[in-house]
């Protein structure tokens, strides 16, 4: 239901957008009906949807106490400026947030956040959240049940995952004794570590393969707060070219923070 929500705000926002501004002009009507509106009819433009972002522009005429003008006018231009400037500030606060809700959101994935555990990443939308025993989070495709995500995290005293070797030798480790059954065959493609925000991970992929399949596989791996961290995807090979990049995204979201 979360999820939809979010697909409906999105779909939604510049409707939503335009409604917010219609009522908060309104709400100026009512308290400078007359010269607010003419003014605003005669120099001001309306929200409009851009590629990239929303833009709105209001300008107001200058009315200024001169030999033809009277004080009431004076008071009438300034009442303008100040409910158009208060009105501005609100459209590029209302903007921004959107920009940011957009860039968070990675278009056809949805966020997981675990404020517990201190880790965070996305999957692809559709997905459905499992519950297996040893593992923290599992969401997994329910026609594809190969291409899932799960997360694991055990207790570790050691405080950076260098600590434990080399990437390659670290990866090769796991895949035999923790993300493959000891009856596949198993083979590392590569392994390679990043640094995000100074916390070192590794990353690597593998193929393992059963009697009736192969599994093609990315794994992340990384150490905070006290924890040994696991993120392992993957796909059935038949269908690797056209998840791979799907999944790269998913392997490069995981990130650590602390609790």
């Amino acid at each position: 239901m979360a999820s939809l929500q979010n697909s409906l705000f999105l779909n939604s926002f510049p409707q939503v957008l335009s409604l917010f501004l219609q009522l908060l002009l309104s709400h100026f009507v009512i308290l400078f009906p007359h010269a607010l509106m003419s003014q605003l009819q005669k120099h001001s433009t309306l929200p409009c949807c851009k590629r990239g972002g929303f833009s709105f522009l209001v300008r107001a005429e200058q009315v200024g106490t001169s030999s033809r003008g009277s004080p009431s006018q004076d008071r009438t231009g300034r009442r303008q400026v100040i409910a158009i400037g208060t009105v501005a500030p609100l459209v590029f606060l209302v903007n921004q947030n959107y920009k940011s809700f957009a860039a968070e959101n990675k278009k056809g994935f949805l966020p997981v956040t675990d404020k517990k555990d201190g880790y965070e990443f996305i999957y692809p939308f559709g997905w459905q959240e499992v519950v297996i025993e040893g593992q923290d989070k599992v969401f997994k495709d329910v026609i594809e049940p190969l291409e899932n995500v799960s997360v694991t995290v055990i207790p570790t005293i050691k405080q950076d995952i260098r600590d434990i070797g080399p990437p390659n030798e670290v990866a090769e480790t796991l895949i035999k004794r923790v993300l493959a059954p000891p009856s596949q065959k198993t083979k590392l493609i590569e392994a390679a570590q990043h640094d995000v925000d100074g916390k070192a991970y590794y990353t690597f992929e593998f193929i393992a393969k059963a009697p009736n399949y192969t599994r093609h596989a990315l794994s992340t791996i990384s150490i905070g707060n006290g924890k040994f961290y696991t993120l392992t995807t993957g796909a059935n090979e038949r269908r690797w070219e056209k998840m791979k990049d799907k999944l790269h995204t998913v392997v490069d979201s995981f990130k650590l923070f602390n609790v």
